[in-house]
């Protein structure tokens, strides 16, 4: 039988990858996404438009649910999504988060900071609200797994993007405390932290400084190029696998050295 997840941020970037990543792998998808701009932000967000062709790519496989992790009640519907279409949730991935920076700390606008930490931060917990109940209402011996993409960000400072720091640090913090919440119930709660990776957020992140190509990023990291979602997705779909199961309460750097 099909095993079940619900990914957030999934119309595009990591998230759309992730959501690829686990169809091939025969697992029943409930793809999220807010699929609107905020008015916070300078870069445009993912599209219902991309949220509809990734689901339209896997057919039975993957629903898509507009909904945005901000609002607890919109991720509680999305995870009745896949109570009721696909049987339970073994599964949950949160992925939405957004960029916003370029200048320090003391110039940054509570705006920006409102978006960074009500995406990035309060939905991961919503996505944990909603999603671990449905895991744990699976029979014993469980093997649910809640992911939560961190970054190197949320490891060391980055210059003018404070705010987008303390965001990943946080989301690390709480999957650190959510995986000892769940001692002994077999659900595993982890984060994988990727590098620079070839995504629209990486593009918005260019123009914060300033450069003309994402591929600027490259000498950051050991391996002296950028990643792709397809690499980070990896890590973070082998999470979500049974065989995962001695992982918890931890990091996976899935950043291309970026923090050695």
């Amino acid at each position: 039988m099909s095993r079940v997840a619900v990914v957030t941020g999934a119309a595009r970037g990591v998230g759309a990858q992730v959501v690829r990543t686990l169809a091939e792998d025969d697992w029943k998808v409930v793809a999220v996404d807010v699929c609107a701009d905020d008015p916070a932000l300078d870069y445009p967000l993912g599209t219902r438009e991309q949220l509809r062709e990734l689901a339209a790519a896997w057919p039975g496989a993957v629903r898509d649910v507009v909904a945005d992790v901000r609002e607890q009640d919109e991720l509680r519907a999305a995870v009745e999504v896949a109570e009721r279409e696909f049987g339970g949730v073994d599964a949950a991935v949160a992925a939405a988060a957004v960029m916003a920076g370029g200048r320090p700390l003391w110039e940054t606008t509570d705006a920006e900071l409102d978006a960074l930490f009500d995406a990035g931060v309060r939905g991961v917990v919503n996505l944990a609200r909603a999603a671990v109940p449905a895991m744990l209402r699976r029979p014993e011996p469980r093997s649910g797994r809640f992911v939560a993409l961190a970054s190197a960000a949320g490891h060391t400072g980055l210059y003018h993007l404070a705010g987008y720091n303390a965001a990943k640090h946080a989301v690390v913090g709480l999957i650190r405390g959510l995986a000892n919440d769940l001692r002994g119930t077999g659900v595993n709660a982890t984060a994988v932290s990727p590098g620079s990776t070839r995504t629209d957020m990486l593009t918005a992140t260019a123009g914060l400084y300033d450069l003309d190509d994402v591929d600027q990023f490259g000498p950051h990291q050991l391996l002296d190029r950028i990643l792709e979602p397809e690499e980070v997705a990896a890590a973070v779909c082998w999470l979500c696998h049974e065989r995962s199961s001695a992982v918890t309460g931890t990091v996976v750097h899935a950043d291309g050295g970026f923090t050695a």
